[in-house]
């Protein structure tokens, strides 16, 4: 159990984007959601008052309650969760404060439109690479942690996502895919408003240069581009463990970009 109920929004945003990342819950009033049209990255929305017998995927977890300010309603939320024998902890300041630090923001009516319901789903081309790897592991981190994936023949993926009610990607004709010399990652970022994120925006580079044979747009782009063509080789007709796999390159490439890509290392040591 925590000793602390509170996390700074510094301190979540550090821990957004990863394989552990704590499950965010919205308890915001409904006019105060109508009022603004942003989400923190992969919230889910709750009614405080019924905190005591919501139902949330399972979670091992840190789960962090935001409200507007941070003050009574994720307070009374987050106390009923610690009841629960959760690791239930308070947004600090709230929206108010995340938004006063410049942290990012998804688009809610991108959320509502493209996936509403929690699990989302979502179908593309089978045996993913680069680019259908990286939208999904986006997706997860940032828009819906419970979100499936399905992968099918590429002529079937229209067909699927109209029978399934899945959102299609990275396919071409649908709102989510290339445009131009973008890819569909750099297509997820403008869409749910996640560009102004210097790393995501990096990273959209990393990905683009690897994805279409241009590894002059980022140094990494050839070595993504090796290590994704090395673990699809490994992973053959797998495409959900391959998807596990290219999950942690994302996460540490992601990782990388935020807290390390100025360490350097060479051998051997210059003598001192």
């Amino acid at each position: 159990m925590a000793l602390h109920f509170s996390i700074t929004p510094e301190q979540l945003w550090r821990r957004t984007g990863t394989s552990d990342a704590p499950l965010i819950v919205d308890v915001r009033r409904p006019e105060a959601i109508q009022a603004s049209n942003g989400l923190l990255p992969a919230a889910v929305l709750r009614d405080a008052q019924h905190a005591a017998s919501w139902t949330l995927a399972p979670h091992s977890g840190t789960i962090v309650v935001a409200c507007r300010h941070g003050h009574g309603r994720s307070q009374m939320a987050a106390a009923h969760l610690r009841a629960r024998g959760f690791d239930a902890r308070v947004l600090e300041g709230g929206y108010d404060a995340w938004q006063a630090a410049g942290l990012p923001l998804v688009d809610r009516a991108a959320v509502r439109r493209l996936a509403p319901n929690p699990p989302s789903l979502w179908v593309t081309r089978r045996r993913p690479k680069i680019d259908r790897i990286a939208c999904p592991w986006l997706i997860r981190r940032f828009i819906d942690v419970q979100a499936r994936f399905l992968f099918v023949d590429p002529p079937q993926v229209t067909e699927v996502a109209r029978e399934s009610g899945a959102t299609p990607f990275d396919i071409e004709g649908v709102e989510l895919s290339h445009e131009g010399e973008r890819c569909s990652f750099d297509t997820l970022l403008r869409v749910f408003a996640l560009e102004s994120d210097p790393s995501l925006a990096r990273l959209a580079l990393i990905v683009r240069g690897a994805d279409t044979a241009r590894p002059d747009f980022a140094p990494e782009a050839a070595g993504l581009h090796a290590v994704s063509l090395g673990l699809s080789v490994l992973a053959g007709d797998d495409d959900h463990g391959l998807l596990h796999r290219g999950f942690a390159v994302y996460d540490a490439l992601f990782a990388w970009l935020r807290f390390a890509s100025s360490e350097r290392h060479n051998w051997p040591a210059r003598a001192a």
